[in-house]
């Protein structure tokens, strides 16, 4: 039976194709406002006066279901009341971010059997929450029937309370999409009927898993030590499907009572990094709501340019055309987290009014239709006082809240109007995603340290030329015409059959090392590349290593041009391709192919990787190389190195973006493929006039700031 596990539902249409109108303003704009107990109820009125005046029309409340269902079927509203009424009044829409993940203290007595159960057997209970400083019980499993059907019932009541309130503009039913795995005896119970699903019966269970002495189903048990074997791919899975699976229950005790106002959700840009031990899938979460967002502070993750598009590139990425948002921007001072200490002020630790202002702008140059501060003004209790908001500790207005002030003014000034119907136009090339390539990576190293350096590394190259190179489930390749895939080492069968199918059919691919090494199950295949991969890269392994720690100078010859690889290292026999790369030894690193009416790149190491390893010593010369050889156009040159732009097109118009991150103005000259233009004339909706002749166009690019040019 072995069935195929679908990583990639169906999504739900975005919120604007369901034919509902749209109570949310056409480019939301605000702020994360109320986490109990703060700000101070004294100053609400206030502050709304205040955001409002300041052009922002949103606002996200955190409705915990701690601090609103104080004893069973006994509920305080009155703070929520108060702010849909402040709401309303003011002209702010409020998103209900529901929080039952932040259960009531009275569920560990109701409920003693629902606390979740974690990998090394304890289990959750009662705690603070660093995120509001609110008591509640984290960690209660929704598997179990009688704690769900509690959970639903404070989901309905909050739909109800607040569905025909004038103040609602939007449910978000999971903040920063995530989840640890739980191994109770629910969660257990139901991994036996996704199992029961894939592989049908017992027997064919222990076959598959090798594991031969199964007699009942109680004998199944959740593996708690990862490992590269058939029952933690199952295992990790499993949890990632389940997790969904209950976002999508969220999703459907709302709608069920509300049928009117939006439903969206916002994760962490985690795919690479977290999906496999956290569930942390954004095309996952995006398919399950109908608008999309992440939270994402260049400060915290490190203000290299580079990191910031990835992020929102990856979120627009996996919204596949939903709206999406940056939910939660930072606009205030880092706090004393352990991976920030030592960062430099100017790095954004402590932010300036020109970094919110190049951080907004950077999300919209990306494609955002709306953004929300991580805090309107800090919290003044818990780890996280003082930090993240544009506004003083009291609510006063700061240099940094000016900055939001203008950039929420010219948002919603009617001459942007068609400025949000464009979107960033595809990319010129396309990096794959494969989840279960991650999975595989964490159950056999602990970690996804290797494989998100070298979908990282692989991004920055692309990124260092600029060139857009736009992040691509493998489920939807079909869009593109030429690819890169990053860290291949193990691919399921349907991934394989799906790529050959693509380059026969016209597509350029270009691979890194060790494709489909490991296949489904983990087995390693006889023949490399695995999967009868080989034919489509005209090329057999004649010498593998798989020695990390000895290869991170490693370096090959491709095309005339000196690259970085590192990780694991396969050299090849011919089998029909011409060798383009060799290694310091003589042995061939990089073969080309002609396959059907496509045409292949295998490159024997991971160049990613050895990219990103070498920040001080590096050369874009072979990602760039990579669209010569599909003979593709470059959208835009430009003439200086930090200076990145970007084009988006809508309703007719043509726009282009243009990004400086330093902290000094840069001439730049920029020129446009020839698919876009000539031009005559440039209008500057934000930043600095530029000169237009033709596919050219030169201005001083303003220090840390975006130019945003409309062409004519």
């Amino acid at each position: 039976m072995n069935k195929t596990t679908k990583t990639k539902p169906e999504p739900r249409a975005p919120f604007a194709a369901t034919g509902k109108p749209n109570p949310l303003p056409a480019f939301p704009y605000g702020a994360v406002y109320f986490r109990k107990s703060n700000p101070p109820r004294a100053e609400w009125e206030r502050d709304y006066q205040t955001a409002a005046a300041d052009g922002m029309n949103a606002f996200r409340h955190w409705f915990i279901w701690a601090a609103i269902e104080v004893a069973p079927g006994t509920y305080d509203w009155s703070d929520y009341d108060r702010h849909l009424e402040l709401g309303a009044a003011n002209g702010i829409k409020a998103i209900i971010a529901e929080l039952d993940t932040l259960a009531p203290e009275w569920v560990l007595r109701r409920f003693p059997h629902a606390r979740a159960e974690r990998q090394d057997g304890s289990l959750g209970g009662s705690n603070m929450s660093v995120s509001c400083a609110v008591g509640n019980v984290m960690g209660m499993c929704l598997d179990q029937a009688d704690y769900q059907a509690a959970a639903e019932t404070f989901l309905r009541k909050l739909a109800e309370r607040y569905k025909n309130h004038p103040g609602l503009g939007g449910y978000d039913i999971w903040n920063e999409c995530n989840q640890a795995p739980c191994y109770c005896p629910a969660t257990t119970a139901k991994f036996h009927e996704w199992l029961k699903e894939k592989y049908g019966d017992l027997k064919t269970l222990g076959e598959a898993w090798r594991r031969y002495s199964y007699a009942e189903w109680a004998d199944v048990l959740p593996p708690r030590q990862e490992g590269a074997y058939p029952d933690v791919l199952d295992w990790r899975q499993f949890c990632v499907d389940n997790a969904y699976l209950q976002m999508r229950w969220r999703f459907e005790v709302i709608r069920s009572v509300d049928p009117a106002h939006p439903i969206v959700a916002h994760g962490v840009a985690g795919s690479f990094s977290w999906m496999a031990q956290q569930a942390a899938d954004d095309w996952r979460a995006a398919a399950e709501v109908e608008g999309y967002g992440c939270t994402w502070g260049s400060c915290r993750h490190g203000d290299e340019p580079w990191k910031q598009f990835h992020a929102m590139d990856l979120v627009r990425a996996s919204a596949l055309g939903k709206p999406f948002w940056h939910a939660e921007a930072y606009a205030g001072p880092l706090w004393m987290a352990s991976n920030v200490l030592n960062k430099p002020r100017d790095e954004g630790r402590i932010a300036s009014p020109e970094d919110v202002r190049y951080w907004s702008m950077v999300s919209f140059m990306a494609g955002a239709r709306g953004l929300f501060y991580l805090r309107w003004r800090p919290l003044l209790d818990g780890p996280l006082f003082c930090a993240f908001g544009p506004y003083g500790m009291d609510g006063s207005r700061t240099p940094r809240s000016e900055m939001v002030a203008r950039i929420g003014k010219w948002c919603q000034a009617p001459e942007q109007d068609r400025l949000w119907q464009s979107r960033p136009v595809k990319g010129e090339v396309g990096i794959i995603y494969i989840p279960e390539t991650e999975l595989f990576t964490f159950a056999q190293q602990g970690e996804t340290i290797y494989y998100h350096q070298s979908m990282q590394g692989a991004y920055q190259g692309f990124f260092d030329a600029n060139i857009q190179a736009d992040w691509v489930h493998i489920e939807d390749i079909d869009a593109y015409d030429l690819l890169y895939l990053p860290f291949p080492v193990m691919l399921p069968r349907h991934a394989a059959e799906k790529l050959r199918a693509w380059v026969a059919a016209g597509g350029v691919l270009v691979s890194e090392g060790c494709p489909g090494y490991f296949g489904d199950g983990g087995h390693v295949g006889q023949v490399q590349p695995n999967l009868g991969l080989d034919d489509v890269f005209g090329a057999r392994e004649s010498y593998v290593e798989f020695t990390p720690d000895l290869l991170g100078d490693l370096m090959f010859n491709c095309d005339g041009h000196s690259v970085r690889g590192g990780l694991f290292m396969q050299s090849y026999d011919l089998a029909g391709g011409t060798p383009v790369g060799c290694y310091a030894d003589g042995r061939v690193a990089a073969v080309d192919h002609t396959y059907g009416k496509g045409r292949t790149r295998l490159i024997g190491t991971m160049c990613g990787a050895g990219y990103a390893a070498h920040p001080a010593q590096r050369s874009p010369a072979f990602f760039s190389q990579v669209l010569a050889l599909a003979a593709k156009e470059q959208h835009v040159h430009s003439s200086e190195p930090c200076v990145k732009a970007r084009l988006q097109t809508g309703a007719g118009d043509t726009y282009l973006w243009i990004a400086n991150p330093t902290r000094q103005a840069l001439p730049v000259q920029l020129t446009l493929g020839e698919s876009y233009g000539p031009f005559s004339t440039g209008r500057t909706l934000w930043g600095a006039e530029a000169v237009v002749a033709g596919c050219m166009l030169t201005l001083d690019a303003p220090a840390r700031d975006v130019t945003i040019i409309a062409l004519e």
